[in-house]
């Protein structure tokens, strides 16, 4: 635990130096990175731009823009993976982590089916905001609602982290407020997944019926 706090606050202070050295495009280029299944914590991210806004140098709108759009470049880079080679891997290894092509099919379906509305939900939600662009690529959802609905879910995300370290202040990264909230959301969407992941192994390693 000593060992991940530690690390997490190295992070930290790398981010808000990152974004004080290189402005807007720093929070467009973080919340990219995030967007792309790689695990900055947007937690931090926007909420030092919201104190930024507070100090007068950011404008808060602007900041959740620029965070909001460094989601859509990630997410069209994670898309990119899953549609180029996310159906060949799936075919070929899924297997091994007990995906079946039936499995994909039925993502299929439901993305045809759901997938504007569950990409907006999806970029409201920690944990599988940063990775719902995969699934999206690989099904080969439609590119304008795509983008359309992954800055109408991340803008709000974005803006709300944002106002949270403008009403915080210099309290932004101390008060406990912010982060134990975070948490608590945290802790309830890893439940479901856990549970979500349960019933589908679970499903897969059932005997099926003759």
């Amino acid at each position: 635990m000593i060992l991940l706090d530690s690390i997490l606050g190295s992070m930290a202070a790398w981010i808000v130096a990152f974004i004080a050295a290189t402005g807007y495009g720093g929070v467009a280029a973080l919340m990219a990175a995030e967007s792309a299944c790689i695990p900055l914590p947007s937690e931090v991210i926007m909420p030092f731009a919201g104190y930024l806004a507070s100090t007068g140098r950011f404008s808060l709108a602007l900041a959740a823009t620029a965070g909001a759009v460094g989601c859509n470049i990630g997410s069209s880079a994670a898309y990119a993976v899953g549609a180029r080679g996310g159906r060949r891997l799936i075919e070929r290894w899924g297997r091994f982590i007990l995906l079946r092509p039936e499995d994909l099919e039925r993502a299929e379906r439901f993305f045809h089916r759901f997938g504007a509305p569950a990409v907006f939900v999806a970029r409201l939600l920690p944990v599988i905001r940063t990775f719902i662009a995969l699934p999206a690529g690989i099904t080969r959802m439609r590119q304008l609602p795509f983008q359309l609905y992954t800055f109408l879910g991340s803008w709000p995300w974005c803006y709300a982290l944002a106002y949270a370290g403008y009403l915080l202040g210099e309290r932004w990264n101390t008060d406990p407020r912010l982060r134990a909230v975070m948490h608590r959301f945290d802790a309830v969407v890893l439940a479901l997944l856990v549970l979500g992941l349960g019933w589908f192994v679970w499903r897969h390693l059932r005997p099926r019926r003759p």
